[in-house]
């Protein structure tokens, strides 16, 4: 130890690296973090997974209470949107948040470098006018807005997915560009609170990446909302034009090109890693055409003591797949076996109704075999009709000959929650009829899961 400041020094302080970084020092190893902006956790806990959950959660409840949803049950009165108050809100579960993590790196003796590091060799960093030596180094630096050719983003009028948090007041006509995850969370906020949404995407369908059906079923229920969708479309440009934005646009396999009139737009494409300014070429790493440094299973890259995990390397862009990583990446450099499973790696939109799904699609457990589907309908589920909340259905794919779950895609009010379920299960192998013959707590939405695992022998009960 005594030619180096620290066994770890991990760059970054978001779900990865601040994870990484108490799990490194719970080890026994001198820690240390480098974070450049004030306050930690990353962009998740900052602009992104947090206060976006805060906006989607208080506008939910106005559009219950304003648009009559509560009167349905007898609750009736005058409810006003005070936007400042509900900003506050949000500022303030942030605020909590980041203080814990600074609070946990105090108490695990975590030492937060504060500023930007750049490598000056492949065991030394410089923060500032400070350079440390550390034997292991984790680049855990996660991402950023991916920009989009033709549309300048100026947190005024065009916004990316930070600036779409800090809106003032609500936007008349708000352009989403992106039918991904993001864009359709920060839309539905906007959408509740009284904008009209128009979704511009390049592909011929909202959600790419997720499961045909579900992504069908999504569309359906959303332009059922008061979404606009223009699918299989592509933005050529954005201009202001006094108090507005006119958006140009054309088919994606080509065509004459139109414009929509816009209050506001927001830029929501995808993330990129954040590799540039780390200076990587003097600790002798390159990244791949995608601009990620590749790894081993281990998390270990091409140079020996140098690691990388989160949005930095291949796979999704998830804060809980960075957490997963940031654990195994200090249990792995302190001798211990860190493993992620990337096969069990849960997604979710926190849109009303959730989706979520993990494993595989259907259509790639059909590429690679033959499978048996069960399918079981959310108005035929005891709580949720009740509830009042019948859109959606869940869908479990099995291997045909093993029965193995090979993946579980659903849509209902709860998914983000209960797609655990379905994740732990298939961590441990489980089959369909394991989760068919598990007893489920009654009345719950998640009843509905035990019987599409029974629906995939042609066997539930209430369809």
């Amino acid at each position: 130890m005594a030619d180096y400041d620290f066994d770890v020094l991990i760059i970054g302080a978001g779900p990865g690296g601040y994870v990484a970084a108490i799990r490194a020092a719970q080890l026994g190893l001198k820690t240390a973090c480098v974070e450049s902006r004030e306050t930690l956790g990353g962009t998740c806990l900052n602009v992104g997974c947090i206060p976006s959950k805060a906006l989607l959660h208080a506008s939910e409840l106005f559009e219950e209470a304003a648009h009559g949803h509560m009167a349905q049950w007898g609750i009736t009165g005058e409810f006003k949107l005070d936007l400042d108050k509900m900003h506050a809100g949000r500022k303030e579960a942030v605020g909590g948040l980041t203080k814990g993590i600074e609070f946990l790196f105090k108490k695990n003796k975590v030492e937060w470098l504060k500023g930007q590091a750049t490598f000056e060799s492949k065991d030394s960093v410089r923060i500032g006018d400070r350079t440390v030596r550390a034997k292991n180094i984790v680049i855990a630096t996660g991402s950023s807005v991916t920009p989009l050719p033709g549309v300048t983003v100026d947190q005024q009028r065009i916004v990316d997915s930070t600036g779409a948090l800090e809106l003032p007041q609500v936007p008349e006509h708000l352009v989403v560009i992106g039918g991904g995850v993001i864009g359709l969370e920060l839309g539905s906020v906007w959408r509740r609170l009284g904008a009209k949404v128009t979704v511009v995407e390049y592909l011929d369908q909202i959600l790419p990446g997720m499961d045909e059906e579900v992504r069908k079923e999504a569309n359906k229920i959303f332009k059922k909302q008061g979404f606009e969708y223009k699918l299989g479309t592509k933005v050529t440009g954005a201009q202001a034009n006094g108090n507005g934005i006119t958006v140009t646009v054309e088919p994606a396999k080509g065509g004459a090109a139109e414009t929509i009139e816009a209050s506001h737009v927001l830029v929501s494409i995808g993330r990129r890693p954040n590799t540039e300014g780390l200076g990587l070429d003097k600790a002798g790493l390159t990244v791949n055409n995608r601009g990620q440094i590749e790894t081993d299973h281990s998390f270990r890259t091409s140079v020996p003591g140098i690691w990388a995990i989160g949005d930095v390397i291949p796979g999704p862009m998830l804060a809980h797949k960075a957490e997963d990583e940031g654990i195994a990446v200090a249990e792995n450099i302190a001798g211990l076996t860190g493993i992620v499973n990337h096969a069990v790696i849960p997604s979710v939109v926190y849109t009303t109704p959730e989706i979520a799904g993990v494993g595989l699609t259907e259509e790639q457990a059909r590429a690679e075999g033959e499978v048996k589907v069960g399918k079981f309908p959310m108005m035929a589920n005891s709580r949720a009709k009740t509830n009042r909340e019948p859109d959606g259905f869940i869908k479990v794919i099995a291997d045909a000959k093993t029965d193995r779950v090979l993946g579980v895609w659903m849509i209902n009010n709860l998914a983000g929650t209960m797609i655990a379920q379905a994740a732990q299960a298939m961590e441990f192998g489980a089959t369909s009829e394991d989760i068919a013959y598990t007893c489920h707590a009654h009345p719950t939405h998640a009843e509905a899961f035990k019987e599409a695992a029974m629906a995939v022998r042609g066997k539930p009960i209430h369809i």
